[in-house]
């Protein structure tokens, strides 16, 4: 009896080329496994390809609300973004995959797991570290890594081997940028954006949205609410987390909103340049900073701050399945107690404007911030304040003079 390998299978030529190849070299009986972390129409015809393609069985496993919930709404609550640019869309996902690859291999008895990940990206990590968290005794397969048995080094050659084996599918030899899109983001890499001296082409990349230059001329506001953390609704209708983020997306691409171009350090070690959109999770994210600016106190925000620039390092690196990330999910989640209101947003040409916050759990004190005097502040107790506060920098101050009389 042949032993199973569960493929993360995207339909893509290059997970389509590992099929006959994981026979051929392994003698393997493929199972193909597409999680559907809401990549949309990218799904359509997968599972005739599959089995075209000398699959055994295809798993089409949608993933969307698990993904929102458990991962997206994590990262949201930490404000969690790497190198304060990138949103985390594909790193977020990657352990839900990885997860769910884990439950398919162990119910179809696999002996390994395989992807197409490349050996200098970030995913191979991700997928991995995951893989080998919650089943360690998987055997796991990453052709692009194993260039002594995977001797395909183009689109060209994977095409050629595809038709070799009786595959014959409209894929295309054409350049285009490498794309990775699920409900939170698409991410563009490739093509002019490999050289940063080259300004994006946003009329032929755009995806979900369009460029600041060609959203409306007129606003739009957009009203959420809050309970403890978790967003509910969008403009006074409720909704679960997935549906608001589609909600989001539709007003974020349409007003130019998300589009981010980084140059970004992957755990690898070099550098690459990529286009984010991140459209409705960038309304998200803002809209829950401002409302914890509301309600958490200078102390917690400082600390929270921190936590959550470690968060967003730990969901890059691709340890998502580690006590670390447990425990600073569980601080970040003591502070979302009190996150509990309604945000006001204008869109307009990329922007997102502030247009009124409120919270039953505000700490903002309009007696206390206004010019005039309160009960519970005397602007008289600022004068012992600021002398105990400024008392080191006093201290050092009066030494330096005593040591430049002397010195003269």
């Amino acid at each position: 009896m042949k032993e199973k390998v569960i493929l993360a299978y995207s339909g893509g030529l290059d997970t389509t080329a590992i099929i006959p190849w994981l026979k051929e070299n392994f003698d393997y009986e493929v199972i193909c496994c597409c999680i559907d972390c809401g990549q949309g129409n990218e799904l359509d015809g997968l599972e005739e390809r599959a089995k075209l393609s000398g699959a055994t069985k295809l798993y089409v496993e949608n993933l969307v609300d698990d993904f929102c919930d458990n991962y997206i709404i994590p990262c949201v609550q930490a404000n969690a973004v790497y190198e304060n640019k990138y949103l985390l869309g594909t790193s977020m996902a990657r352990p839900a995959i990885a997860k769910r690859l884990v439950e398919i291999a162990r119910k179809e008895g696999a002996t390994a797991i395989c992807h197409g990940a490349t050996g200098k990206g970030n995913d191979q990590i991700r997928f991995e570290l995951g893989i080998k968290a919650l089943a360690p005794d998987l055997k796991i397969i990453a052709p692009w890594r194993m260039t002594d048995v995977w001797t395909m080094q183009s689109r060209e050659d994977e095409i050629e081997y595809c038709k070799q084996h009786g595959i014959d599918l409209p894929f295309s030899a054409d350049n285009s940028y490498s794309r990775d899109r699920n409900l939170w983001h698409i991410s563009h890499e490739g093509l002019e954006l490999e050289d940063p001296a080259n300004e994006p082409n946003y009329d032929h990349l755009l995806v979900l949205g369009v460029s600041p230059e060609k959203a409306p001329n007129e606003g739009e506001y957009v009203t959420m609410t809050f309970e403890k953390g978790i967003p509910t609704s969008v403009n006074g209708e409720k909704m679960k987390v997935s549906d608001i983020i589609t909600k989001l997306n539709e007003l974020g691409g349409k007003h130019g909103v998300g589009i981010v171009d980084i140059v970004e350090n992957r755990v690898v070690g070099m550098k690459s340049r990529g286009v984010y959109e991140t459209p409705g999770g960038t309304i998200l994210l803002e809209a829950h900073q401002q409302l914890e600016e509301l309600v958490l106190d200078r102390a917690t925000m400082e600390v929270k701050k921190d936590m959550g620039n470690k968060f967003a390092q730990i969901v890059y690196e691709g340890k998502w399945f580690t006590p670390l990330r447990e425990a600073v999910q569980a601080f970040v989640e003591s502070t979302q107690k009190y996150v509990t209101g309604e945000v006001k947003l204008k869109l307009y040409k990329g922007n997102i404007i502030k247009a009124g916050t409120t919270s039953p759990y505000s700490l903002y004190s309009e007696s206390l911030a206004s010019f005039t005097t309160g009960d519970l502040y005397d602007h008289h107790d600022a004068d012992g304040f600021i002398t105990l506060f400024g008392l080191p920098l006093k201290v050092r101050a009066m030494k330096m003079q005593e040591i430049e009389k002397t010195n003269k």
